[in-house]
């Protein structure tokens, strides 16, 4: 077997290595790029294209808070994450096969979701729904640990930028380009649009070399299940493990349950969704690239410890820009501003700092379990905070709802000191 690396001196080798352009031109750094897009796809469908499809067709606000729950895949991952990590499937190898299944039958459920009836179909889309994001959280645990296995550690915290940003650039599939369409095209051919962005994934995992694996792959289920949770307690002790873990959970909280129910949002306010499609593909689209571009560069320049810090305050502060256009109502330029400066903070620099942060905390022996783990601790706001959104906006009304969205970002930062002290290499 050989000699593991140990995930914080990975880390901080990564975080003090200088930066190198070829890093971000390299063929690995593609393939980050590919499959990140992917791998956001189908949450942004599921949060933006199936929202206003509902809406359109009358669902309420409450129910269309509940339906977050449909996305628990997402929080349980880690669940399944050992048998991913222990079984190959077909001859493209462990990571490979896993991710071009996952990717072909995401092409198909996305696709054949609008021929449903929102009006006569209900529960059988719920079903549909927790189809895909089963199949999309399986896809997340395998690309997560190709990521990881795949760049060198000088690597990892601009990988983690260039995926993000790749993430949030999915988004605008659905949030611009569908939303744009549903107002000329049926809802059934929307959705095969829509789902045909999974195709260039699939080419790339077709393409893409097998990661060489670090030491030995589990030889049995229970090596695969046990050791990853025992290596993380034991590294750094029970306390330290508990803390890390309640950080993660509410690193993105705030942030998450801001933009829950964002098209039901610009909708109430009285824009169009081709105005909300225009403003996601004239703003979020660039604010994304330069969120990640600036990201990475970015948290090159300070390590992860304070690139936690400087991107969890900008995070936080996009949250009241949703608060101000609540308050000014539905001007175009604004919203194209509060969309363009929330993907630049929240899903460019915030997310970017927190996947690294989490990818330095794994064991390159047991990254998908591991990875896994704590990424679903990361999507638990989203799954169950997220429910009870609608709930909250019904009671309290928008305005007074984002401010208790960017209250909730303040306990993660009183976190930091313990996590990321801001002078620690």
């Amino acid at each position: 077997m050989s000699t593991p690396v140990k995930p914080a001196a990975a880390a901080a080798d990564a975080a003090q290595a200088p930066f190198e352009w070829r890093h971000l031109f390299s063929t690995r750094m593609l393939a980050v790029l590919f499959l990140g897009f992917s791998s956001g796809l189908p949450l942004f469908v599921m949060l933006y294209l199936m929202q206003a499809w509902l809406a359109k067709a009358g669902v309420d606000v409450k129910a269309l808070g509940l339906f977050a729950l449909v996305g628990f895949p997402y929080t349980f991952k880690f669940l399944w994450a050992p048998f991913m990590d222990r079984y190959s499937l077909g001859p493209l190898g462990r990571r490979r096969g896993w991710m071009a299944l996952t990717q072909l039958a995401l092409f198909g459920i996305i696709g054949g979701m609008g021929a449903l009836d929102p009006r006569t179909q209900l529960p059988l889309i719920v079903l549909a729904a927790g189809v895909m994001t089963f199949v999309s959280a399986s896809q997340d645990i395998v690309i997560d640990a190709y990521r990881r296995e795949i760049l060198v550690d000088a690597e990892q915290g601009l990988g983690a930028a260039v995926s993000v940003n790749a993430y949030k650039a999915a988004g605008l599939v659905p949030s611009a380009l569908g939303l744009v369409l549903a107002d000329t095209l049926p809802w059934a051919s929307v959705f095969w649009v829509v789902g045909a962005f999974m195709l260039p994934g699939l080419v790339c995992t077709l393409l893409a070399p097998e990661p060489a694996a670090y030491g030995t792959p589990p030889r049995n289920m229970r090596e695969a299940i046990i050791e990853p949770f025992r290596e993380f307690v034991k590294r750094d002790g029970l306390a330290k493990a508990a803390v890390i873990v309640g950080f993660i959970l509410l690193y993105k909280i705030g942030d998450s349950m801001a933009t829950a129910l964002a098209t039901k949002f610009y909708l109430d306010i009285g824009f169009s969704t081709t105005q909300i499609g225009l403003a996601a593909n004239a703003t979020g689209l660039w604010a994304s690239l330069a969120g990640g571009i600036v990201g990475g560069l970015w948290m090159v320049k300070l390590g992860i410890n304070r690139a936690l810090w400087v991107f969890g305050v900008l995070q936080a502060v996009a949250i009241l820009g949703f608060a101000w256009l609540a308050q000014v109502g539905p001007n175009q330029f604004l919203l194209a501003g509060v969309i363009g400066f929330e993907s630049f903070a929240s899903l460019g620099l915030g997310a970017a700092a927190l996947v690294a942060f989490i990818s330095r905390s794994t064991d390159p022996r047991y990254t998908a379990t591991q990875y896994a783990l704590f990424s679903s601790l990361a999507a638990v706001p989203r799954t169950f905070m997220n429910s009870i959104t609608g709930f909250i906006v019904a009671e309290t009304g928008w305005f007074v709802f984002f401010i208790v969205c960017f209250a909730l970002a303040i306990p993660a930062m009183m976190m930091l000191p313990k996590i990321a002290p801001w002078n620690a290499k």
